[in-house]
C-alpha cells in the first residue's frame, strides 16, 4: 500500500490547473459540453465542481480536522453546487480554479505538516473516522478522477467517427 506523500501529492495537485488550461481553454462548446448522457458532467461541470471543491471541501476540512479531531464531523459537501449558479466563461473558471488551487497549495504548505501528522484524525459525515493522509490521498485521486472524466467524455464524441479502430480503443468501448 502507498500511502500519501507530503511532496508528491502537491506536486500532482498543482498540476491539474494548467492540465485543464492547456486543454479547454479555446475550445468550441461542443467539446466543452460533451456529457455520457443525462445526469453526468461535461468538461465545464467538472471544472465548476473542482472550483466548489477548492472553496468548501479540501483545505476546509483540513482546518475542520484540525479544530475538531474525531469530535465532530465535518460540514456535508454539496458535489452538485456548481450546477446550480454556474454563470462564468470557461476562461473565468480556468483562471479560478487555477488561483484558488495556488492559495489552497500555499495554505497546505504553511501548514507544515509531517509524516505523523497524516495518522491525524478526523470524522466523515458518512465513512466516519478518516485520517488527514487519506483526506489528503482523495483531494490528489479526486483530480485524477476528474481529468479521465473529462478524456473519456471527449474521446467518445468520436466514438463512431474511428470506425474499426474502436476494437483498439477502450475510452470509446466502456460505457460510463
Amino acid at each position: 500500500m502507498n500511502d500519501f506523500d507530503l511532496s508528491d501529492g502537491p506536486t500532482l495537485l498543482a498540476r491539474t490547473p494548467a492540465i485543464l488550461d492547456a486543454w479547454l481553454r479555446g475550445l468550441p462548446n461542443r467539446w466543452l459540453h460533451c456529457d455520457d448522457g443525462p445526469e453526468t458532467w461535461n468538461a465545464v461541470e467538472v471544472l465548476g465542481h473542482l472550483i466548489e471543491g477548492e472553496v468548501h471541501d479540501w483545505l476546509p476540512r483540513v482546518r475542520h480536522l484540525l479544530e475538531h479531531g474525531e469530535k465532530r464531523p465535518f460540514p456535508p459537501f454539496d458535489r452538485l453546487s456548481q450546477q446550480c449558479r454556474e454563470t462564468r466563461t470557461v476562461d473565468q473558471m480556468l483562471d479560478e480554479f487555477a488561483l484558488r488551487r495556488r492559495e489552497s497549495l500555499a495554505e497546505l504548505a504553511a501548514l507544515n505538516f509531517g509524516p505523523n501528522d497524516l495518522a491525524r484524525g478526523g470524522r466523515h459525515p458518512e465513512f466516519g473516522l478518516v485520517t488527514l493522509g487519506q483526506h489528503l490521498a482523495t483531494w490528489v485521486v479526486h483530480d485524477l478522477t476528474h481529468v479521465t472524466q473529462i478524456a473519456r467524455v471527449m474521446a467518445r464524441e468520436y466514438r463512431e467517427a474511428v470506425g474499426p479502430w474502436r476494437a483498439y480503443l477502450r475510452v470509446v468501448r466502456e460505457q460510463g
